[in-house]
């Protein structure tokens, strides 16, 4: 019996066009000391080879045609072997749309009892990789699968979940090239010219997420004003709070009550789709509601849970982000006519009932990835997996 450990080094989160590191242990228990024999045969344990490899499968529902006809689904390429030969795939539904070259970690190794042997595996995600990305019609999701095999014996497979996030405007971070930088400078430290993309992209990231640009909107219906929204800034990082504004204080149409979401919208590329009046899937998260009658001023905090996906877009779906705001106005004229006093002062009682109306809008916004150590602290996701063949 072997024990076979995989630890994955800095984490289960990385960002396209970094390096995965992967710790993977192959160890064989001590013998109890009642068990012991003088042959060496039953203490050694062996195994014929081991291959590592990362790959991303792509999952659809039946709304949903794969664009590529002639590429070949892990469940195909899954029967196509047999039990003598690495398919990191099998098993498993879906498209392979990437795939790593395999690594062979060794040949013949053989454990005494007691004996361990560690290998690292390290892979660079290429830099169009899409994103890992559960929708409702599409799925992308990553593994490293370690496949090892004793002599005669079937192949067992060891998967490793991998969580990607797209680093966005990275072939396009040129756009930002003459932007100013806007993190801290120690003017005792030398300047230091960032030099891999990677870092390049970071920064431009690191520049739009930090700039504030607030945005002010009239919100109005044919009836007349119900809100000014103020919104700080467009662009925000995974785990950021989305912080806006609400004046109410020239409002012509009095406003109940407000509460806004935090929606994303999934849209399946026209050539796709199986039926052509198929609509793009709205999910929710966060929501923040309030009681607004009578206030004159309010304000949004939304915050963005770590675990969505950022904006994207492949040759197969698009995902965006946006503020859906509901309002709810009245047409009943607000007097003070049910009041009564008391020692206290005056109590106000409110009508009974309202005549109203609801009204929605919808705000496109931009969200962006962060750094791989945020999420992964905050989500604290497994990084261990092991098997025993």
């Amino acid at each position: 019996m072997i024990d076979v450990s995989a630890k994955l080094i800095r984490g289960p989160v990385y960002l396209t066009g970094e390096c995965v590191e992967c710790y993977i242990t192959f160890s064989n228990p001590p013998v109890p000391q009642h068990k012991k024999s003088q042959s060496n045969s039953d203490v050694l344990e062996s195994l014929a080879w081991a291959s590592v490899q990362i790959h991303c499968q792509c999952s659809t529902n039946s709304k949903v045609a794969y664009p590529d006809s002639n590429s070949i689904s892990a469940e195909e390429l899954s029967t196509s072997n047999t039990d003598t030969s690495f398919a990191p795939c099998r098993g498993e539904r879906g498209h392979i749309v990437l795939s790593t070259k395999p690594r062979i970690l060794f040949c013949d190794l053989r454990l005494s009892a007691g004996e361990s042997k560690s290998y690292v595996y390290s892979e660079t995600l290429p830099c169009e990789a899409p994103p890992s990305y559960r929708g409702q019609a599409v799925k992308y999701s990553y593994k490293i699968t370690i496949g090892m095999q004793r002599i005669n014996c079937p192949i067992k497979l060891l998967r490793v979940p991998l969580r990607v996030l797209e680093v966005n405007g990275f072939m396009e971070h040129g756009m930002c090239g003459d932007s100013e930088d806007l993190t801290p400078t120690n003017p005792f430290l030398e300047i230091q010219r960032r030099e891999t993309p990677l870092d390049v992209a970071l920064q431009v990231m690191q520049n739009i997420t930090a700039r504030r640009t607030p945005n002010f909107y009239n919100i109005t219906n044919t009836r007349g004003k119900v809100v000014r929204f103020c919104l700080f800034k467009q662009a925000y990082k995974l785990g950021e709070d989305i912080v806006g504004t609400f004046d109410f204080s020239d409002a012509t149409i009095p406003c109940v009550q407000f509460s806004v979401v935090l929606q994303s919208e999934e849209e399946i590329n026209p050539g796709c789709k199986r039926w052509a009046k198929l609509g793009p899937a709205i999910v929710s998260y966060s929501k923040y509601h309030e009681v607004c009658l009578n206030m004159k001023r309010s304000q949004l905090i939304l915050p963005i849970p770590l675990h969505i996906t950022p904006a994207f877009a492949t040759k197969l779906v698009t995902l965006k982000w946006r503020l859906h705001f509901e309002f709810v106005t009245t047409l009943t004229p607000l007097t003070h006519h049910n009041s009564s006093s008391n020692a206290y002062g005056k109590v106000l009682q409110g009508p009974s009932s309202l005549d109203i109306e609801t009204m929605i809008w919808n705000l496109p916004v931009n969200i962006y990835s962060t750094t791989p150590l945020q999420v992964s602290q905050g989500l604290q996701a497994q990084t261990k997996f092991g098997v025993v063949i």
